[in-house]
């Protein structure tokens, strides 16, 4: 998705030959404000090398001097290259989302912004821009989030057949519930779709069952799987070192598992896949089994079936105690909801 600029008047900066034309102008205009900063900034090559939050990033110094007024323009025009903070390689840190720096690397390039389709990091990118003080990235951001957003309200509409000026047929009206000017207010009927609160009229898709839970949801399974390991010395009940969880896995349909773990969920892996596709590739940014099984039981989900293989080694192989054994293990749990 490309968010027009808002200085230009154009997506994408316009056309082919133009946008090269623009981009073109965008580093001779960084070349510039670099130069422009000479006196200041002391000790900063013209590549520099960046760590976001563990991932690497190269670029020019004028790159990150385009915007003027921003936390990175400040850093490396208004500090010394020896004030800034740097990892054990020299890199300058920062410790923010690496993976979101990405997108803001390319909006400083030449403040343009191409997302790609179903962004749904769209608020995290909005915030992150805020911190690095980029205030047009960040209105653009919005207004596209909100422009989403409608788009998203308005087809939940659709699909519940209520945008019409009437009420459409299949949706249990009676005309007997109908109520006669001064007369009671209206009554829920056995086949009516009115919640017994009075709230809104729900789709059929979307209707309460006899239970109380929302009927017509979303069928399927998810695979949670996790690596761990436990250690077991010479005396089992004193020195057991259990379970250490790497990373916990999370396989299935890409809408569902947005469904249900919303954003405890890592897409990082797998950031463009489409709601209908599957992926064995998102992981979760906790590390606690019993906090994915609580978010699946809270969904409707329920186990229906789990397997495990273990492997055994001896710590000396591993540089520990002689007498201990490292237990390596991989466990998988299917979930149903039908």
């Amino acid at each position: 998705m490309a968010l027009a600029d808002s200085g230009r008047g154009l997506p994408n900066g316009g056309g082919g030959g133009s946008n090269s034309a623009l981009r073109s102008g965008a580093r001779s205009q960084q070349q510039e404000l670099a130069a422009s900063v000479t006196g200041s900034g002391e000790g900063f090559p013209e590549i520099v090398e960046l760590n976001v939050g563990g991932q690497v990033y190269v670029t020019r110094r004028g790159t990150v001097l385009s915007v003027r007024g921003s936390l990175l323009w400040r850093m490396f025009s208004q500090q010394e290259a020896a004030e800034l903070p740097r990892d054990s390689k020299g890199r300058f840190f920062l410790d923010r989302d690496g993976f979101l720096f990405r997108y803001i690397l390319d909006y400083l390039r030449d403040q343009e912004l191409v997302l790609p389709e179903r962004f749904p990091e769209r608020s995290r990118l909005q915030r992150e821009a805020e911190y690095f003080q980029l205030p047009d990235l960040a209105r653009r951001l919005a207004a596209a989030g909100a422009s989403a957003a409608t788009a998203r309200f308005c087809g939940l509409l659709r699909d519940a057949s209520v945008c019409a000026d009437e009420p459409p047929a299949g949706l249990g009206y009676l005309e007997a519930d109908l109520p006669e000017a001064g007369g009671p207010a209206l009554s829920a009927s056995p086949t009516s779709s009115r919640s017994p609160s009075g709230g809104p009229l729900l789709a059929p898709s979307l209707s309460l069952d006899a239970g109380g839970v929302v009927a017509g949801r979303r069928s399927g399974y998810i695979t949670i799987g996790y690596r761990g390991s436990y250690t077991i010395g010479r005396d089992a009940q004193a020195d057991a070192k259990f379970r250490r969880v790497a990373r916990i896995t999370v396989c299935g349909k890409t809408a569902l598992a947005k469904e249900v773990f919303g954003e405890t969920l890592n897409e990082s892996r797998d950031p463009d896949r489409p709601p209908e596709r599957y992926t064995a590739r998102y992981y979760l940014k906790f590390n606690f089994l019993e906090q994915a099984f609580d978010r699946l039981s809270e969904a409707g989900f329920r186990m229906a079936a789990c397997s495990s293989t273990g492997t055994c080694a001896f710590a000396p192989e591993q540089g520990g105690p002689a007498d201990d054994k490292i237990w390596t293990s991989y466990t998988e749990y299917v979930f149903c909801r039908e």
